[in-house]
């Protein structure tokens, strides 16, 4: 499951190692590779390997988060241990619940647009167009479906200033412990990696 979820992390990370480690302009260091325009050294790989770091640090909790933890859970947490008003809260119920949609909808956009003969092809170019349009009905769809959420919401009294109950406790355990000291390492790690190799990259070079 998550390894499912952090896919598009990998291919982001492969996206920011496999085009700097080729086209940077600063070529310091070892040379690795030397094959007419595509030069490879030490110094542009762990400046990009130090990038993918930072890139996992940041996101890998959130994906850890996002694929073990039930909504209603997360949003009572939020109320009962971080104190966080229930407006927020609910509100972040609800945009939990409709992330999901957006790969459903996506591929509904995808499919009208192939029924109606619109299509790309091997052009890049035109790939690159669609991809594009579709983000973008993509967004206006999740704006208005939002909008709707939050007068519906509004309307059956979410926003209230009355004290609302809760229907289950909430308890800080020790997996909770275990997830935010994971995130704490994780992050320092990647900041001392970063730090080392930048003090040791003359050495390299």
């Amino acid at each position: 499951m998550v390894a499912r979820q952090a896919g598009p992390l990998l291919l982001g990370a492969a996206g920011i190692l496999v085009p700097l480690g080729l086209f940077a302009a600063a070529r310091s260091g070892r040379i690795l590779l030397d094959a007419g325009p595509v030069l490879v050294s030490t110094g542009v790989l762990l400046t990009a390997l130090g990038l993918v770091l930072r890139v996992f640090a940041v996101a890998l909790p959130g994906v850890i988060v996002f694929a073990t933890t039930d909504p209603t859970d997360l949003a009572d947490a939020l109320i009962q241990n971080a104190k966080a008003p229930a407006r927020f809260a609910i509100g972040a119920l609800a945009a939990f619940r409709l992330v999901p949609l957006l790969g459903q909808e996506w591929q509904m956009i995808s499919m009208a647009r192939r029924a109606r003969g619109v299509d790309a092809g091997r052009n890049p170019v035109a790939k690159l167009r669609l991809f594009a349009s579709t983000a973008f009905a993509l967004l206006v769809g999740a704006i208005r479906r939002g909008t709707r959420l939050a007068v519906a919401m509004d309307a059956r009294g979410f926003d209230a200033g009355t004290p609302r109950t809760v229907a289950r406790q909430q308890h800080f355990t020790r997996a909770d412990v275990l997830l935010i000291a994971g995130a704490v390492v994780l992050a320092a790690a990647a900041l001392t990696t970063s730090v080392v190799l930048g003090t040791f990259r003359p050495l390299i070079s």
